[in-house]
């Protein structure tokens, strides 16, 4: 169950043995279409990105190295996604948290779809949307190179 205050925003996994507490706004949410994004989640990665000192976690988080770069967590106990996030570089300094650790994504909204020209041709994100390419992306922020 999601709790929201002036000060915190309270989440959970599935089983609720892993808790998220993010001080402060939580933003707006961003998916993602890249390959990686897509075999990870079985779909479209949606997070929320929050600087790592407004988050804190408790409970049996597993992580996996996705890349040289980046790390993605989970609950050990029930599988869901807690994070993504880059190991190094720029985007170190954030968690991309799962926005369904949080009842009704506690409040916030998708905005911005990256890796918009890869997502299947039956899936489309409606609405007002950031839409970023594969290259327009790649072109300012670390990413696997694809496997040929």
């Amino acid at each position: 169950m999601t709790e929201v205050n002036s000060e915190q925003i309270k989440g959970r996994c599935l089983c609720g043995a892993v808790t998220v507490t993010v001080t402060g706004p939580l933003g707006d949410v961003s998916a993602c279409h890249c390959s990686a994004c897509t075999r990870w989640t079985g779909s479209v990665l949606m997070g929320l990105e929050i600087p790592r000192e407004r988050v804190t976690y408790a409970g049996p988080i597993k992580s996996y190295a996705s890349s040289s770069f980046s790390e993605r967590a989970w609950c050990e106990n029930c599988g869901t996604a807690v994070w993504f996030a880059d190991t190094e570089g720029e985007g170190a300094a954030n968690l991309e948290l799962s926005p369904g650790l949080f009842d009704g994504f506690g409040g916030a909204a998708l905005t911005r779809v990256v890796y918009a020209d890869c997502a299947p041709s039956g899936v489309v994100l409606g609405g007002d949307l950031q839409r970023v390419s594969k290259a327009d992306y790649e072109a300012t922020h670390l990413h696997v190179e694809d496997a040929e």
